[in-house]
């Protein structure tokens, strides 16, 4: 393993990048020191550990792997030369941890549509994973052809289908009172800043690289040549002119979406208590009986 010169800029970004790391592992190791208080009914080993939990350590440990050797799948650029640099691992690893984050998703909206009884957060938490599922094929299409087509399409599927996670929350947001109605609105604000990120800067980055490319006339890699280059090269560089754009996602992608994840996966903690919360349907003026009082005549 061996490190190059850092510009200054990218130095301090990749210290950023290993703090918040140390700080997200922390705080799963608590997350998880809170599960193990609670009553386990008797279940004992890996049973007894909250699927939400085993799903936000796995993206946890994935962004902090990727927060220590940061890469930039298409270009072939990383800061440290190593073959644990590869984007083959580093892709395969994000892969895994996305499929995790959404499952998150998935599960805990499952959950809140059974609680409050809204056929839309079901249905939507039936297709956020296949939708992400197609989008790791699309970013896996974009990392072997070197073609950023792929990854506009991977993150207008990423956008998308949070589009869907906030119409969800929204027909939730209602039916439940207090914190838990503050929660799931702050997750509609998080998510709205998110949509719009995406929708400004990640996007129309990635399309804008694509055009650049066409009109260069770009050869991109087929898919046996493509394997072999994600496997064995990789540009290791320092330089802040290559890293600039991918500084502002990739910061907000190890630091607030790990929060997210670990938001999610103590879940598991309050479930119990939500229908505590859940606001009662009203009752309806069809349902209520008239009572009449007959007339006797003279």
């Amino acid at each position: 393993m061996e490190l190059f010169w850092l510009d200054r800029p990218v130095a301090i970004w990749w210290g950023f990048l290993l703090a918040v790391s140390l700080v997200n592992i922390a705080l799963l190791v608590w997350l998880h020191a809170r599960y193990r208080r609670r009553p386990t009914n008797g279940l004992t080993g890996a049973f007894a550990i909250e699927p939400l939990l085993l799903l936000a350590a796995v993206y946890v440990f994935g962004c902090a792997f990727r927060s220590i050797l940061p890469r930039a799948d298409v270009q072939r650029i990383c800061l440290v030369d190593t073959w644990l640099s590869s984007v083959l691992i580093g892709r395969s690893v994000a892969t895994v941890a996305e499929l995790c984050f959404i499952a998150q998703w998935a599960l805990v909206l499952r959950e809140l549509g059974a609680i409050a009884n809204s056929d839309t957060a079901k249905n939507v938490s039936k297709i956020v994973v296949p939708l992400i599922a197609v989008a790791e094929c699309c970013s896996w299409y974009a990392v072997i052809s070197t073609n950023f087509l792929g990854n506009v399409l991977e993150n207008s599927l990423w956008t998308a289908t949070f589009v869907l996670i906030a119409l969800a929350l929204v027909r939730l947001v209602n039916r439940f009172h207090g914190i838990v109605q503050g929660a799931i609105a702050a997750a509609i604000a998080g998510i709205a800043c998110y949509v719009a990120f995406m929708g400004a800067v990640d996007v129309p980055m990635y399309f804008s690289r694509w055009q650049a490319e066409l009109t260069d006339g770009k050869e991109f890699l087929g898919a046996v040549s493509g394997l072999r280059d994600v496997a064995t090269r990789w540009i290791v560089t320092g330089s802040f002119a290559q890293w600039r754009h991918e500084i502002p996602w990739m910061s907000l992608y190890f630091s607030m979406a790990v929060w997210a994840s670990l938001a999610l996966g103590s879940f598991g903690l309050i479930k119990r208590i939500l229908p505590r919360y859940r606001v009662s349907p009203r009752v309806s003026g069809s349902a209520i009986q008239r009572i009449s009082i007959p007339v006797g005549s003279s």
